[in-house]
């Protein structure tokens, strides 16, 4: 604000002090009204950006005048020059206090211009398209913008501005899609808008609202921009009707899942026990002739789903003859690192002299989970990650170090993993290996998410997802896009092999 108030008054010195014995031509045009000053010059009418025009032409004094002495001609000519400008210029004060306005010069006109690019009131529809635009600012963790720069950024807003100008009431989707236009350009599928009652479809999902279910864990794939089935419960309803691990989900209940995210979607298959989901998925099949696709149409009664993020268990390796521990972790939540302490308790107590962890389908789930499990297997100060983000040009780091209490940093790990680990089940991966106290194995990289996002509500109830941060491994690596190479590669095992087979000869 002082900032512009001291625009302003360099601006109204340019007015009365250089140009007192000018006239003017002075326009202002906004979004929703137009205010018009008469002049000699005439009136240029401009659309949707406040414009002033500084005029100068040449007073002569002609023989009529001449009749009047010198002095109270200029006096005269000066009452009458200045008053426009103090008027105009007190109009663009008024505007300065009324809104957040950003004023400039234009350079390339042969005369000066004051551009002041935002309207003194926005309509419903405007200013959620600004709402969201400031949400994702303060937050996204690359003051870049995907290369547009603060200024090209600006302008993708002004244009979603100008979009949606004349739409009603009625037009939400047309202003959903100018918004989703707006942050396509950041080039970023985790940031995005969530609609009204998407938004409150995903906080009941979040509270538990609804318990019944279908038995998948979902993730998005951004190569597709789709979301992917990474995994499917045992004995749970999608599981029984055929759907398997890897399959895309295109519509449920008739409704296009094309462009949404994953929490959209896992609130979609939410719903009471007993009720009926009809899920229309993509099959990718890899053959003799290369990968073929077949869609499917599927009907699934809901259940309640047990999920027990830990399972532990024991089996005999056949090469060494010696006992180990094994723990399947389905998904990261915020019970999880204690479920690991009592699984390692159970297997220790039962003989294990090593530890398997399978989290081969663990697409993650609440990311400080991934960092406190790393820290159960870790000494004092060993680096786990460190969350970067860049904004206002500045680079931040927040880096997360193990605690060493009650780790135990000697018994052999072993973590098993594929193309559907993800997100904190990634964290706690490369934690574990960069730190060399895991071998990873797998048949392929993992599937690579380096990003955290945060939900936030905006005034009319919907809200937006924004990503605020990226993460470096302990030795610096951004792993998102790319995935984790296994320290072994395995050859024969399938997603539904159990770990023992998979892990025959290694363990």
């Amino acid at each position: 604000m002082i900032f512009r108030l001291l625009t302003f008054a360099t601006y109204f010195l340019l007015f009365v002090i250089n140009n007192s014995s000018n006239s003017y031509a002075f326009t202002t045009t906004n979004y929703n009204r137009r205010h018009t000053f008469p002049s000699k010059n005439g009136i240029t009418n401009t659309r949707r950006s406040h414009i002033i025009r500084m005029g100068r032409k040449k007073a002569f004094l002609h023989n009529d005048k001449k009749e009047k002495g010198i002095f109270e001609y200029l006096l005269d000519h000066a009452q009458r020059s200045v008053a426009p400008s103090f008027g105009a210029a007190l109009m663009l004060f008024s505007t300065i206090l009324i809104a957040p306005v950003d004023i400039g010069i234009d350079n390339n006109s042969p005369i000066p211009i004051i551009k002041v690019s935002k309207a003194a009131a926005l309509t419903e529809n405007q200013q959620q398209v600004s709402d969201v635009w400031s949400a994702v600012s303060a937050q996204y963790f690359d003051s870049t913008y995907n290369g547009l720069g603060e200024k090209g950024w600006r302008e993708k807003r002004n244009e979603a501005v100008d979009v949606v100008l004349d739409l009603g009431p009625d037009d939400k989707e047309e202003v959903t899609k100018a918004i989703q236009s707006m942050l396509g350009s950041l080039g970023d599928p985790y940031t995005r808008f969530l609609p009204k009652e998407k938004f409150e479809l995903i906080t009941n999902y979040a509270r538990g609202s609804v318990r019944g279910g279908v038995g998948v864990q979902l993730l998005l794939d951004p190569r597709e921009n789709k979301v992917m089935i990474m995994g499917v419960s045992e004995g749970g309803p999608a599981k029984l009707a055929g759907i398997t691990q890897g399959d895309i989900i295109l519509q449920i209940d008739g409704e296009s899942m094309e462009g949404e995210s994953a929490e959209c979607v896992a609130a979609k298959l939410k719903g009471e026990s007993g009720s009926k989901a009809s899920i229309k998925v993509r099959h990718n099949q890899l053959g003799e002739e290369g990968q073929t696709s077949t869609t499917e149409l599927y009907t699934v009664t809901r259940s309640i789903i047990k999920v027990n993020p830990v399972e532990a268990s024991t089996f005999v390796s056949e090469d060494t003859n010696t006992k180990i521990g094994l723990l399947k972790l389905a998904s990261f939540s915020k019970e999880t690192t204690g479920q690991i302490v009592d699984a390692i308790r159970l297997v220790k107590s039962n003989g294990a002299e090593s530890i398997v962890i399978d989290l081969r389908g663990n697409v993650g789930g609440y990311m400080p989970a991934g960092v406190d499990a790393a820290s159960l297997f870790l000494p004092a100060k060993a680096h786990i990650i460190a969350e970067v983000n860049n904004r206002a040009g500045t680079a931040y780091f927040k880096g997360y170090d193990a605690d060493g209490i009650g780790a135990d940093t000697s018994i052999p790990v072993v973590l098993l993993v594929d193309s559907r680990t993800a997100s904190a089940a990634e964290i706690f991966t490369a934690a574990l290996q960069d730190n060399k106290r895991a071998v990873v194995v797998g048949t392929s990289k993992t599937f690579g998410k380096g990003r955290i996002q945060n939900v936030q509500s905006l005034q009319d109830g919907s809200g937006v997802a924004v990503t605020r941060a990226r993460y470096l491994t302990p030795k610096g690596r951004d792993i998102h896009g790319i995935g984790i190479t296994p320290n072994k590669e395995l050859q024969n095992c399938k997603a539904d092999d159990t770990a023992m087979n998979c892990l025959s000869g290694i363990v």
